[in-house]
């Protein structure tokens, strides 16, 4: 059985998707991107900014559940340019322990939704 979850401190759904289920003790993520919930505008001033916001709807999302990024076992980063790897990875790592960081993969794409730059979603166990 699934169990669905939305809330209010992280970006309504922009279509038929939640922003996350949990499957038995799996929880899954929507991909995040750089909307602020407060205001609904996208923060796309600088990557890290932009990497930031994502950061901060994901811990949202997952707090729903009460769990949090030390949950978490698999993200999967897209971003349109591989240039904004080293920003968006140094702004990603600080919210994780390097020794217990989980797996990761991350891939150029050509296109984001409403244009941004980097959209990231989360596996995590309860």
């Amino acid at each position: 059985m699934k169990k669905i979850y939305n809330t209010t401190n992280a970006p309504e759904p922009l279509g038929p998707y939640n922003q996350a289920v949990m499957a038995g003790n799996m929880f899954f993520t929507s991909g995040q991107i750089a909307i602020n919930p407060k205001n609904g505008m996208l923060i796309l001033d600088n990557i890290k900014d932009e990497t930031h916001q994502v950061m901060i709807n994901l811990k949202a999302v997952l707090n729903s559940a009460n769990i949090d990024f030390e949950n978490v076992v698999k993200s999967s980063i897209f971003i349109s340019s591989m240039e904004d790897f080293n920003d968006i990875n140094d702004v990603y790592g600080s919210y994780f322990n390097t020794d217990n960081a989980p797996a990761r993969e991350t891939v150029q794409v050509a296109k984001l939704p409403k244009g941004v730059n980097v959209e990231i979603s989360m596996i995590a166990i309860v």
